[in-house]
């Protein structure tokens, strides 16, 4: 297996160019055993993606567009999905180990229920994705992604890295942050900011922490009381 660290994490990838490794094309990612392994799969368009009581083991999706997708009880391991387009995403009570996401857009998804385990989100479009009752069981990357307006209610993200990213507006619930290291991103118009307790940050994003606070109390400063009038 590869890995890539980023600050204190180092994430484990998929290793799909091994020697004695052949990736079959597949026609679908569906099967009547319930099971794709070994394969490459894409440069297709699809209306609707949907799977239940899946795995996905050993492969690549490339180059897939898809109107809605829907993955539910879905096991991948060992994974690369790059350069798809995969809108109306939906992936609930999933777990997800060594998998990676590159140059992929995943617009206005609802993830719920996940487990990651070594998961690499790689110039990737979340924008405006919700992240319910999210578990980082082991490290998460999300690199170089946009996060505009994302959400993360009732996440564990513990082992989780935002490295570079863009959080316009991104929003953290209640949940569990420790250990999240939000160092190297632009920190001032964050939602939440109070529910971001023991996460890991550089000293020059103190006053960016302190402007995002500053806006979610909406505070009134003394010399623009007239101007409020």
């Amino acid at each position: 297996m590869d890995s890539l660290t980023f600050g204190r994490v180092t994430v484990t990838l998929p290793r799909l160019d091994e020697p004695g490794l052949y990736l079959s094309n597949v026609a679908s990612l569906d099967s009547a055993r319930g099971v794709v392994q070994d394969f490459q799969y894409g440069d297709t368009e699809l209306r609707d993606l949907d799977l239940t009581d899946a795995s996905l083991i050993t492969g690549r999706v490339r180059g897939l567009r898809a109107d809605r997708v829907r993955f539910d009880k879905v096991r991948m391991d060992s994974v690369v999905f790059d350069t798809c387009d995969l809108a109306t995403t939906r992936i609930s009570d999933s777990r997800l180990s060594r998998t990676v996401f590159r140059n992929c857009k995943v617009m206005g998804a609802n993830l719920t229920g996940l487990t990651l385990d070594n998961v690499l989100f790689e110039n990737c479009k979340l924008d405006y994705a919700g992240f319910e009752q999210v578990r980082a069981a082991g490290p998460v990357v999300f690199s170089k992604c946009v996060l505009t307006e994302v959400s993360f209610t009732g996440c564990e993200l513990g082992d989780t890295v935002l490295d570079a990213c863009v959080l316009r507006l991104a929003e953290f619930g209640r949940g569990r942050y420790q250990g999240l290291d939000l160092r190297g991103n632009d920190l001032t118009s964050l939602r939440g900011v109070a529910n971001l307790t023991k996460v890991i940050i550089d000293r020059a994003q103190q006053a960016e922490i302190a402007e995002a606070l500053i806006a979610e109390l909406d505070v009134t400063f003394g010399d623009t009381l007239d101007e409020r009038r």
